[in-house]
């Protein structure tokens, strides 16, 4: 082996993350010590939670300028110091923006026979997981009851809407351009979509909203949030699951109406993280399956490339040139 393409966050970002906050090197490649394993990257996941991360710590410690640049990734392991995998296993776990890393094999997770390989990231990954938590056990979502979805053509919300319609509930999206709106209505089944870029909010939502939201699945808060807590029936429930609109900029906006819509409509807001829903993650698994494997779900994925991409595509993605779950292909799918 050659030695290790990285890419490191060099420069934290002040406003809008551009692909000159990056540098690619070519690194060491890591020792393997004892209870850890060597991978090679396969796919790795680009998230808007990749640019959360270098604002501070999260749920998980911050980017730090200089760091190898944070992302989970499905990655092969090439040599085991551990009883928990062997060479040539599939893993899931935090390889970060490189092509090797010698990683401790208890914080890593198997990957299942399903295939395609996408799938893992896509629905059957933290994408589909979160849709599928986020809507039916954080909030719930009964038949006949309208369902918002924001960043609805994005990796989660294309299937938060498409979960909604499977449990029967009338589903509008929020996305960027009609072009992406017409997609989410006719190829997504959504029953209607708002452009927050070419039609004022709050007179779309009372037009395609005509009796109230009853849940809303916020991915990206801030002005949308806003129109979203206006629109909101008495009792409603909001599903806090991101806020992209929120961390490329470098002066943040939060909704008006907090707390006085919570309080006069009597709303109920609750954010999570996917992790919390880990024992529940095999009736989830079981359900996207099954509906994936039907039609009743379309898989959407978004792939790119080469590891050098990655600075590019996670600047896209911010930008909302995705469709679906965005990942980059660093590696091709191990043979066997």
């Amino acid at each position: 082996m050659s030695g290790n393409t990285q890419v490191l966050l060099t420069e934290r970002p002040s406003g809008k993350l551009e692909t000159s906050n990056f540098t690619i090197r070519d690194g060491d490649m890591p020792t393997v010590g004892d209870g850890e394993v060597l991978v090679r990257s396969v796919l790795l996941s680009i998230d808007a939670a990749n640019r959360a991360w270098m604002q501070g710590a999260t749920y998980k410690s911050a980017v730090e300028e200089g760091d190898v640049m944070h992302g989970g990734a499905i990655a092969e392991v090439l040599e085991s110091r551990s009883d928990r995998f062997a060479e040539g296993d599939l893993v899931w776990g935090e390889v970060g923006w490189q092509e090797y890393a010698a990683l401790d094999a208890r914080h890593l997770a198997p990957v299942g026979d399903h295939r395609p390989l996408t799938h893992h990231l896509s629905v059957l990954g933290v994408a589909g997981l979160t849709a599928y938590h986020g809507l039916l056990d954080v909030v719930g979502i009964e038949a006949g009851e309208t369902l918002l979805v924001s960043a609805a053509a994005g990796s989660v919300g294309s299937l938060v809407g498409q979960i909604g319609k499977i449990a029967g509930a009338r589903v509008v999206g929020i996305a960027g351009g009609p072009e992406k709106c017409q997609w989410v209505v006719d190829e997504l089944g959504f029953d209607a979509c708002i452009d927050y870029r070419g039609e004022k909010l709050s007179r779309a939502l009372r037009e395609h909203c005509p009796d109230g939201v009853d849940v809303y699945f916020d991915n990206v808060g801030g002005p949308i949030l806003e129109a979203a807590l206006f629109a909101m029936n008495l009792h409603g429930r909001i599903s806090c699951c991101g806020a992209v609109s929120q961390y490329d900029s470098d002066a943040p906006t939060g909704p008006r109406g907090v707390p006085g819509l919570i309080v006069t409509k009597r709303l109920t807001m609750k954010g999570f993280i996917v992790m919390d829903y880990a024992d529940q993650q095999e009736r989830a698994i079981a359900d996207l399956s099954a509906w994936a494997a039907d039609g009743r779900l379309t898989v959407v994925e978004d792939v790119i490339d080469g590891l050098e991409a990655a600075p590019d595509a996670l600047v896209g993605l911010l930008a909302g040139q995705n469709r679906g779950k965005r990942m980059v292909r660093v590696s091709p799918d191990p043979v066997g």
